[in-house]
C-alpha cells in the first residue's frame, strides 16, 4: 500500500470503461431490504475498512468476514504504522495491544462517537489469512482474533488459512493461481470458497451456490451518498437477485481491497469475487460500494486517516456514505 496521492489522468481501459459506466449509472433502487439481517466482509483495505464499520455500527451488524484485514483502530492515525506495524509487523514496528484498541473503542463510545462496543458481543466474526500472503502477514489476522476475544466467545469466531494461499479473495471459479499475489488478488485454491465458508458462518446454513448470477447486477450513481471529501467514486454497485424484488431480503456489504475498484479493474471485483451466486438462492443483496483513485491512487479504503482524523468513527466520510446506501436499500419501494 502506497501514500495516497493525486492522479489527474485517465488512460487504462477500466478507468475509461468507469468513465462511460459513470455517465450511465442509475439511481440506487428502494428495496425494502431488512437492516436488522445485515453482515460485511472485506479484503485488505476492504477488510481493516469492514472491521471499523462493524465496530462503529455494532448495535446493527450482525457478522464480519475478515479476509487479510487487521483490527480496530491499528494504524491509529498514522500512515506510517499502516503500511509497517498493521501490514507487516516486526520487532521494530509492533501491532498495537488488544486493551490500546479497545480503550479507544471505549473512548469514542463514551463520546457516542460509535455504538457501544458491547454490540459486538452478539457478533459473529470469520477470518482468513494465507500462508504466502506477503502484503498482510498472518500475525495482522491473529490480531484481529484477540481484538474480537476481548467481547466474543471463541466459538463465535471463525479463522481459517490456507498455507499456499497469497494475498487474495478465495473462489473456485477464480482464474489466479493459489500463491500469486497481484492484479486483480482473487485467486483458485482448489475448491476452497471464502464467500460461501463466511456468509454460512454469519448467516448460519445455507442453500447451495446458484450455477450462474441470474440476478440484476445494477451500478448506480454513489455520489448522491458520498460527500467531495469522501474518498468514494461516482458510481457503485448493487446485486438484486429477482426474489428481493418483493423485499425483505437481507443485505452483505462488500469492501473490494486496494487496486480492485471499478476505476482499476471494471467490473471484475463485482462480477467474480463469488458472493453473487449465494446471493442468488438465499435472499441476499449484496451492496459493492466504491472508492476513488483519485484521492487514494490504490482505491484503497481509509483505515488509517487519508480523509482526516475522524475516519474511524461514525461521522467519517466513507462510514456516512455506507450506511446512508444501506438506508436507502432498507426504504419501501
Amino acid at each position: 500500500m502506497k501514500r495516497p496521492k493525486v492522479r489527474f489522468a485517465c488512460f487504462t481501459a477500466a478507468c475509461l470503461f468507469f468513465l462511460v459506466t459513470a455517465h450511465a449509472a442509475e439511481s440506487l433502487p428502494a428495496m425494502g431490504a431488512d437492516l436488522g439481517n445485515m453482515t460485511i466482509s472485506g479484503f485488505s483495505s476492504g477488510a481493516f475498512m469492514a472491521v471499523q464499520f462493524h465496530v462503529v455500527h455494532s448495535a446493527r451488524v450482525r457478522g464480519a468476514g475478515i479476509l487479510a484485514g487487521g483490527p480496530y483502530y491499528c494504524a491509529m492515525g498514522s500512515a506510517l504504522k499502516a503500511l509497517t506495524s498493521c501490514m507487516s509487523p516486526n520487532f521494530l514496528a509492533f501491532l498495537p495491544k488488544p486493551d490500546e484498541l479497545r480503550a479507544e473503542a471505549d473512548k469514542q463510545a463514551k463520546a457516542n462517537h460509535i455504538d457501544p462496543p458491547e454490540g459486538l458481543r452478539s457478533s459473529r466474526v470469520w477470518l482468513f489469512s494465507g500462508g504466502r500472503d506477503t502484503i498482510v502477514k498472518s500475525a495482522v489476522v491473529d490480531a484481529v482474533h484477540m481484538f474480537y476475544l476481548q467481547w466474543l466467545p471463541e466459538s463465535a469466531i471463525v479463522h481459517e488459512s490456507l498455507p499456499d494461499a497469497g494475498h487474495a479473495m478465495i473462489v473456485p471459479s477464480a482464474g489466479g493461481i493459489c500463491e500469486v499475489t497481484g492484479p486483480p488478488y482473487i485467486n483458485h485454491c482448489g475448491d476452497f470458497d471464502a464467500p460461501g465458508h463466511l456468509l454460512a458462518h454469519l448467516l448460519g446454513e445455507l442453500r447451495p451456490r446458484a450455477q450462474a448470477a441470474n440476478g440484476e447486477l445494477l451500478a448506480f450513481d454513489q455520489s448522491k451518498f458520498a460527500a467531495r471529501n469522501a474518498g468514494m467514486g461516482d458510481i457503485a454497485y448493487v446485486y438484486i437477485p429477482a426474489a428481493c424484488r418483493a423485499g425483505g431480503c437481507g443485505i452483505h456489504v462488500v469492501f473490494h481491497g486496494c487496486r480492485q475498484n471499478v476505476a482499476t479493474v471494471g467490473e471484475t471485483w463485482v462480477r467474480q469475487s463469488g458472493y453473487n451466486e449465494w446471493a442468488e438462492t438465499n435472499r441476499l443483496i449484496v451492496l459493492y460500494p466504491q472508492t476513488s483513485s483519485v484521492t487514494n491512487t490504490n482505491g484503497c479504503w481509509d483505515w488509517w486517516g487519508y480523509t482526516g482524523p475522524a475516519y474511524h468513527i461514525r461521522t467519517a466520510p466513507q462510514i456516512v456514505a455506507v450506511w446512508k446506501m444501506l438506508e436507502r436499500l432498507a426504504e419501501k419501494p
